[in-house]
């Protein structure tokens, strides 16, 4: 390349820069500098995922192109990277696919610092890392993160813990829990800093015995703890009542993992929280479990409540509140209304007036079926909206069996005739179908909100799943117990019938490759991650599951007995001894392996919350070998959600097929697309440096690559 220094009139210089959108002078610098970065999770403490940025737009988004990529180093292992990364100051702090802390420089990706978290925590078990809290005084600038069972304090200059927080730097995160656990406590998800609280939901087991899911404020600058709100109600508190006597002892979930909002005028945090431990089955926890699966405001300075809504009673297909709500404003009766809005798993999304709580749409309580089962009380009617109406199909019929070929309709066909398929179906052993499935509808990724055209964009996933239960007195009763008996009781209900996971959880094919029989006995004993301990069963019971998961003789155990006695348990009580367990997260999927439904099976979509109504829906993501076959792009299952810009443009990656894209906004029409080298599971984010936009996402590895994950930025060429 031959290089030309050129001197040219400044006033031409100007033009040109300017032209390229590259100058101080251009609007982008024009911007606040908060504006110009992304500050905090979703962008800002509203969640709106939005940006004012518009340097990228309609008329330029095709010339995008990669400005730099950073490839994790650092024995990193292929893990899914759900990050949506922070920047601040010129610097993009990120998570890794090992869930440690990456910084980079943002406008060339070069690493600044690196934090291993093995470090400090060497058996430390890491989870989803989708994103970092950042908190600043002067030069004391600070980053917060859950690893495993701690919640850390990291110098945001230098990478390192800060030993005046908690102790050494970090704090146990089952403080504030007010009942003594060895349950799994951590967070996928961050919450939010107002003033100088952290303000923090948590992951639990999903099934029992669990950890409740308190809500719970920190000090930024001890990390002492400030104020709890109980999800799960103590005797003389609201909500008690819809628990049985005693249930907070004993009881876990209504945890918040999917985030926060914060209306930081008013002071009021909005939390929404998940499902109540045991998810499928709720014998031991009749009422409707209040404040499990609501949309709580709550004084951010005090944790007291302001007002609640319950968007699923007693809840038994786990319609966990799945992202953080949407502060916006709205125009409702032709007047503006300062509103928040929460999507779900089901496809509906709320709408409240964010002061009072008051329902901007109608919300009838709908009259639902009655369950079957042997001690269940489902609860009789669940709440729907009125407006907008779904954004993913409720339920399943006939005429919704795929059409994408005869032999797929006909395998379909034959499958769905003895499953109960509508709405709020209660489940039962035959089976029911899930629709849409355990993740949604809305799922983590959330959603989008453009305040210039009122219009919530959101992703969704739109296939059917499979809810079989077991009846565990018939399982444990027969004359002879063995492994896979056993297994089918107690561990398939996360794990799969087939050993196969799903549902994020780990499959256990081929694990005689990775543990030894004392190393698996362990685990059962103690549990490991959200996998609760199985201190209640006999030693007979573990030992069996355990060579069945070894594939070893159960006839020649003898001799590896477990060296280590079982621990008791402080509360053995009945109300671990559940009935009825979920035979495992199944799709129902036709013999192909393709969602059982007609196309689409995923979905970008545009509400308008002013009227209450589907602005638009576009089909998200292919598969290709279907494509080739004549048949039209079909949506593919989507984790990570869409950012909204000035520039007119929607952002998502998200789909299986690898895709990052950009959609216009007003109609929905594709406007740009790149194949990564790997699935875009991420939200991405956007920010400003010297005038020079910046799109990035976070890029998981591929089996076979070269690569554990990155992340990715792209501009416009300069």
């Amino acid at each position: 390349m031959i290089l030309f220094r050129i001197t040219i009139h400044c006033a031409l210089i100007s033009l040109l820069v300017v032209e390229l959108g590259c100058t101080p002078s251009s609007p982008e610098a024009s911007l606040p500098p908060q504006e110009q970065e992304w500050r905090y999770y979703h962008g800002s403490l509203e969640n709106n995922q939005y940006s004012p940025l518009a340097q990228i737009n309609r008329e330029n988004v095709n010339q995008l192109e990669v400005a730099w990529t950073h490839t994790f180093g650092h024995d990193e292992e292929l893990a899914s990277v759900k990050c949506n990364p922070l920047v601040i100051g010129g610097v993009l702090y990120g998570t890794t696919a090992n869930k440690n802390i990456i910084a980079l420089n943002a406008t060339t990706g070069e690493e600044l610092w690196y934090f291993d978290f093995k470090s400090v925590d060497p058996s430390g078990q890491h989870y989803s890392g989708r994103g970092l809290h950042y908190w600043e005084n002067g030069n004391d600038r600070r980053l917060f993160y859950v690893y495993s069972q701690y919640l850390y304090a990291i110098d945001a200059n230098s990478g390192t813990l800060i030993d005046s927080f908690g102790q050494n730097g970090r704090i146990p995160y089952s403080n504030g829990l007010e009942r003594d656990t060895t349950q799994q406590v951590t967070l996928t998800t961050p919450g939010v800093i107002y003033q100088d609280l952290l303000i923090l939901g948590s992951s639990v087991s999903e099934f029992l015995p669990a950890a409740p899911g308190h809500i719970r404020a920190f000090n930024v600058v001890t990390g002492d703890l400030e104020w709890v709100f109980h999800t799960i109600p103590q005797p003389g508190e609201f909500g008690y009542d819809t628990w049985p006597e005693g249930a907070y002892k004993t009881l876990g979930g209504a945890n918040c993992w999917a985030g926060m909002s914060l209306d930081e005028e008013r002071g009021i945090v909005y939390v929404p929280t998940a499902s109540p431990t045991y998810d499928f089955y709720g014998a031991n926890r009749t009422g409707m479990n209040l404040f499990a699966n609501c949309l709580l405001a709550l004084d951010a300075t005090t944790g007291e409540r302001i007002w609640h809504y319950q968007l699923v009673h007693h809840d038994l297909w786990d319609r966990d509140l799945p992202c953080p709500p949407n502060l916006i404003t709205v125009t409702h009766k032709g007047k503006p209304v300062d509103a928040v809005a929460q999507a779900t798993k089901q496809g509906y999304v709320y709408v409240f007036n964010r002061e009072t709580g008051e329902p901007l749409f109608d919300i009838e309580e709908v009259p639902v079926a009655a369950s079957t089962l042997v001690g269940e009380e489902a609860w009789p009617t669940q709440p729907i909206p009125v407006k907008p109406p779904p954004f993913a199909r409720q339920d399943f019929s006939e005429a919704g069996i795929t059409n994408i070929s005869a032999k797929a309709e006909a395998y379909v066909t034959e499958a769905l005739a003895s499953r109960r398929t509508e709405p709020f179906a209660p489940p039962n052993e035959d089976g029911i179908i899930v629709m849409p499935f355990f993740n949604g509808g809305a799922n983590w990724g959330g959603a989008a909100y453009d305040q210039d055209s009122e219009l919530l964009y959101i992703n969704a996933n739109d296939m059917p799943w499979l809810l079989e239960l077991t009846d565990l007195q018939e399982v444990l009763s027969a004359e002879t117990v063995d492994g896979p008996q056993l297994y089918t009781a107690h561990c398939s209900s996360c794990h799969g019938k087939q050993k196969e996971g799903g549902h994020y959880v780990p499959a256990l094919t081929n694990i005689d490759r990775k543990y030894s029989f004392t190393q698996m006995m362990h685990i059962i004993n103690r549990g490991r991650g959200l996998m609760p301990a199985m201190q209640h069963l006999p030693e007979d019971q573990k030992t069996a599951i355990t060579a069945y998961l070894l594939e070893l003789n159960p006839d020649n155990m003898s001799n590896l007995a477990s060296a280590e006695t079982s621990a008791e348990i402080n509360d053995p009580e009945e109300v671990y001894k559940l009935r009825y367990t979920n035979r495992g997260y199944t799709r129902f999927n036709d013999q192909e392996g393709y969602p059982a439904v007609k196309p689409p099976w995923g979905t970008l979509n545009a509400i308008d919350l002013n009227r209450g109504e589907i602005r638009w829906q576009v089909t998200l993501g292919e598969y290709p070998e279907l494509t080739e076959r004549g048949i039209p792009p079909t949506g593919t299952r989507n984790q990570g959600g869409p950012i909204v810009t000035a520039g007119g443009l929607i952002f998502i990656g998200a789909t299986q097929d690898n895709f990052f894209r950009a959609f216009d906004k007003t109609t929905g029409e594709t406007m740009w697309e790149y194949e990564l080298p790997g699935p875009g599971y991420a939200t991405p984010a956007t920010y400003s440096i010297d005038g020079k936009q910046y799109l990035v996402i976070a890029v998981t590895g591929k089996e076979g690559s070269d690569f554990a994950g990155k992340y990715m930025a792209f501009a416009l060429p300069t």
